[in-house]
């Protein structure tokens, strides 16, 4: 008789036990399934508001929150699932605190993909407040942003944890100037970025050179900056080192310059010279593509074996190809005028001269 009741007490227990687990798997599966149901609804009503707005600010920041909202109704659903089985007291405060980690793990992964959106917002400020952010701010205040979330986000767990938060910061500054020694390149292109923030010698698109890497700059961090070269091959330079080196920034030319020697021929007279010279000042007054505010044209010097004409003059583009096209343009032009005029272009020689004509060699005629 004892062994039926036993046999009915675990019967029943192992009963109770399954239809408890099977109602949790139950709950858990409602929120699983319905997830993606409940994050549309959610997000639309919310967009639905925002969208009266004057500003898509608020849109931004209700779509940076999908995903955590995602995550968060699977963990709403597996808390819940746990908290209907008949567990202990001490097993439901651990649960709570996990659920509660969970929460601000989610809240700082939403700020974290904001924060990730900052050129978004940085547009938007821009047209609200008309107040131009430089481009290279955007990537270096956005990881700047999601550090400081992460940080704030540990932090919280650490605190909800029961973690000793002042005897940890008291480590840090225990170890501070050990962490300072072995970390001093690190802190040195941490300054080197925050210099280059400040100073601004060049943004983001811009086309620099320096003594380390000629190309365009595509991104800049706390450590280093990435500039694709014309090869297209990006060289990640340390901001320490940039911050130390000059910087020529050709995309904030206002004006690009072009300089030669045109060398002609010795045997241009003087008339033909000066109608060249005058010719080509003429052309490069009237052209289109060039700037009229410096343009020199000038009888130069007398070479080995040309005559010298300074041409010295800028560009109205900046821009690389254009500036070829304009280039080009001139060089045709100029070709054109020497033509015209019959005057042509030197070309390296070598001449030999001689003071007297060479003296025939005596002959012999006397007879034998």
């Amino acid at each position: 008789m004892k062994e039926i009741s036993t046999a009915l007490f675990f019967h029943e227990t192992f009963v109770f036990w399954l239809f408890e687990i099977g109602a949790a798997f139950g709950i858990f599966l409602v929120f699983y399934l319905l997830r993606k149901y409940l994050v549309r609804s959610i997000l639309g009503l919310m967009l639905k508001f925002a969208g009266k707005t004057k500003t898509k600010l608020d849109n931004y920041l209700v779509m940076a929150f999908e995903r955590a909202l995602r995550l968060f109704l699977i963990a709403l659903g597996i808390y819940l699932a746990l908290l209907y089985l008949p567990l202990s007291i001490e097993t439901n405060l651990l649960l709570s605190k996990i659920f509660r980690s969970l929460l601000v793990i989610l809240a700082a992964l939403g700020l974290y993909d904001l924060a990730g959106k900052y050129s978004v917002f940085a547009g938007e400020m821009e047209s609200l407040i008309s107040f131009k952010f430089d481009k290279i701010l955007v990537p270096f205040l956005s990881k700047t942003l999601r550090f400081i979330v992460i940080v704030l986000g540990i932090t919280i767990i650490l605190q909800e944890w029961d973690y000793d938060i002042d005897g940890f910061i008291a480590g840090l500054g225990l170890g501070g100037l050990a962490f300072a020694l072995a970390a001093q390149q690190t802190l040195s292109n941490l300054f080197g970025g925050i210099v280059i923030i400040t100073d601004k010698p060049f943004s983001m698109g811009d086309w620099i050179l320096t003594p380390s890497v000629e190309g365009t700059v595509e991104d800049i961090n706390f450590r280093s900056t990435k500039v694709r070269t014309f090869a297209q091959a990006v060289v990640t330079v340390p901001n320490s080192t940039l911050a130390n080196e000059p910087v020529t920034n050709w995309s904030r030319m206002g004006k690009r310059q072009i300089t030669f020697m045109l060398g002609v021929e010795y045997s241009t007279s003087k008339e033909k010279l000066e109608k060249c010279v005058t010719e080509i000042k003429n052309m490069l007054q009237d052209h289109a593509g060039i700037h009229p505010e410096t343009i020199v044209v000038s009888f130069d010097s007398f070479g080995e074996n040309r005559l010298n004409i300074l041409l010295y003059f800028f560009t109205r583009t900046t821009n690389w190809r254009e500036f070829l096209q304009v280039k080009e343009d001139v060089n045709i032009k100029i070709m054109s005028i020497l033509e015209k005029e019959g005057v042509g272009l030197a070309l390296p020689s070598t001449g030999l001269y001689f003071k007297n004509e060479l003296a025939a060699a005596p002959t012999n005629n006397k007879p034998v």
